[in-house]
Parts: structure tokens; C-alpha cells; sequence
């Protein structure tokens, strides 16, 4: 066979083309598909994921439907549009397995927690009904949502009730003070509610709040039930921008409060209030305006076991 410079073009041109569909062609062994053949998909019956998001183990479209088949452990994630309506959570899992209850950004007209062991996450309120999170229950976890501009009742943020609640990482923004509202961007009381124990709340910013960043009243505040007590809150690593209050957290009969490494980023009077027998705080690690006159401010019921920077003045 003669050789000639048409069929060595052809030859190479071949080669070439060879080589580029081995390089294209995927690596990976094909997943099998439901009907038997091969595709490159994902393989089918594998959740959907985000990234640092649970995998959702149970699709309801309600609320209702949710109480009604989750079951501990599960991740719940919602369908159906929930953004005109209040997200209201009453089933709870167990102590070792709690449910989680994954917004994935969605958006929902407030939510109202009542059950244990629950974990909420990643939802999104923008003038919701006050408080715009309401969580009543034991072992409840709070994070990654998102409250934007409250309106009624008191003009809240987020308001709780239990013990070993974790409020961590959420957004609250544009309370307002009008109208006689003592609007916080977190509160909690105890007089037709529970008292709460181990509370931690970390990482949070509270962002153009015209009230305080946290108000906690214990059961003998004066206007409490007088039943049990309030303790041991750690408050860590919140940013706090507060417009309108003397002071930026405000502790009344809440003994044992743990407060280190916060932004206080307005010019308040004072940062932290300590009264009517809040006992046994710790403060350290702070970050004040330079416009806030002093850090805390303590009454005498206050003093015993108190750790922290000279106080200012009163509370």
C-alpha cells in the first residue's frame, strides 16, 4: 500500500479525535437508573442536600401533616408554601433523637414553638406577628433564622420559656418601639410562663433594635409569679445594637448569667443591667461602644458572687 500525505493527515485527524472523547468521557461508573439502564444523574432515592444543611429524612406540606408522621430523628422539610402562615411546631422527638425542623431559607409568618426536643433552623420572617419567634419547651434549639421588622403586641424578636434552650446564630432586625411596645430583641419573663435554666445564647445579632437586646425577668422580679427561679444563662459572642434603652441586656432576678465576648455596638448608657437579686454574674471579654458610659450597672441585691468589671453605677 503506498503511503501518502492524505492518508497520514487522515490517520492523525482520527487519533485526535479519539483521544479528545476518552478525555471527555467521565472516569466514574455510571449510576444505575430505576428503569434498569445507566445515566450520569445522581443515583435516585438519595436526599437532596445544601451544604452544612440535614438531609431531609420526611417531606410534609403542613404543619399538621408534620406533627402527625415525624418521628425522632427525622428532618422535616416543608413543600408547600408556609410564607402567609405562622409555623407552629408541636411535635417533639426524644432527648437522644430530637426532630428537626429545616426552613432551608423558606420564608414563614412567625413561628411558635410548643414541644421538646426540637431543633428549628434556616427560616425566614419578615414582619411577622410579635414576638416573630415564640418557644416554649425543654431542650429546644433555635438557629440560623432570620426575624425582620416585628409589628404588634409587645414588638418582640424571639421570646423563650424552658430549660437547656440554645438560641445561636439568628438574625433579629428593626424592632420598634412605637406605640408604648418594649420592643426586645430577645425577652423572657416568668409569671403565667415557665421559668427557664440553661439557656445558652450565642453567636446572635440583634441588629437596629430599639429596645433591649435581652430582657430576662426571673419570678421574683416584682411582677413575676413568684414560683421557682431563673438561672444560669450564658451569653456569648452576640453582637447587639440597641437605639433607644439605657442599656443592652437587662438581668432581673436571674442568678448565675455568664456574659463574655459581645459586641455592644450602640451608645447606650450602660452595657449590662444586673438587679433585683441577679447573683452570681460573670462578665469578661466585652467590646463597648465608645460612647457607652460604663459596662454594668448593679444594685446591691446584685453583688454576691459578681465576677467582672467594676461596676458603673446602678442598673
Amino acid at each position: 500500500m503506498r503511503i501518502t500525505w492524505r492518508l497520514v493527515l487522515g490517520f492523525l485527524a482520527v487519533s485526535v479525535l479519539a483521544l479528545l472523547a476518552a478525555l471527555t468521557s467521565p472516569s466514574w461508573p455510571r449510576e444505575r437508573v430505576a428503569d434498569g439502564g445507566s445515566g450520569a444523574g445522581a443515583p435516585t432515592g438519595s436526599p437532596v442536600t445544601v451544604p452544612d444543611a440535614a438531609p431531609c429524612t420526611l417531606h410534609a406540606a403542613t404543619p399538621r401533616e408534620a406533627a402527625r408522621r415525624a418521628r425522632p430523628g427525622d428532618t422535616v422539610c416543608f413543600d408547600g408554601d408556609l410564607s402567609r402562615q405562622r409555623l407552629v411546631i408541636t411535635k417533639g422527638g426524644s432527648r437522644k433523637h430530637p426532630i428537626t425542623y429545616a426552613g432551608g431559607g423558606d420564608a414563614v409568618d412567625g413561628i411558635t414553638i410548643e414541644a421538646d426536643d426540637v431543633i428549628v433552623e434556616e427560616f425566614r420572617s419578615v414582619r411577622p406577628e410579635a414576638p416573630g419567634i415564640e418557644l416554649t419547651g425543654h431542650r429546644v434549639t433555635v438557629r440560623k433564622n432570620t426575624v425582620i421588622g416585628p409589628r404588634g403586641g409587645d414588638g418582640d424578636g424571639i421570646r423563650f420559656f424552658g430549660d437547656d434552650l440554645t438560641i445561636a446564630h439568628n438574625t433579629v432586625r428593626g424592632t420598634d418601639n412605637r406605640h408604648g411596645r418594649h420592643a426586645d430583641c430577645m425577652q423572657t419573663f416568668a409569671s403565667d410562663t415557665p421559668p427557664s435554666h440553661r439557656v445558652r445564647i450565642e453567636n446572635n445579632r440583634c441588629e437596629k433594635v430599639d429596645n433591649m437586646c435581652l430582657m430576662a425577668e426571673g419570678p421574683n422580679d416584682g411582677e413575676g409569679d413568684g414560683r421557682g427561679t431563673t438561672a444560669d444563662f450564658t451569653v456569648r459572642g452576640n453582637h447587639c445594637e440597641t437605639l433607644r434603652a439605657s442599656q443592652a441586656l437587662m438581668f432581673e432576678d436571674v442568678q448565675n448569667a455568664t456574659i463574655t465576648g459581645n459586641v455592644f455596638a450602640a451608645p447606650t448608657d450602660h452595657a449590662i443591667g444586673l438587679a433585683r437579686h441577679s447573683t452570681g454574674a460573670r462578665v469578661d471579654g466585652n467590646t463597648l461602644h465608645s460612647g457607652i458610659r460604663y459596662e454594668v450597672g448593679i444594685d446591691d441585691s446584685s453583688r454576691a458572687g459578681y465576677r467582672g468589671p467594676e461596676p458603673g453605677g446602678l442598673p
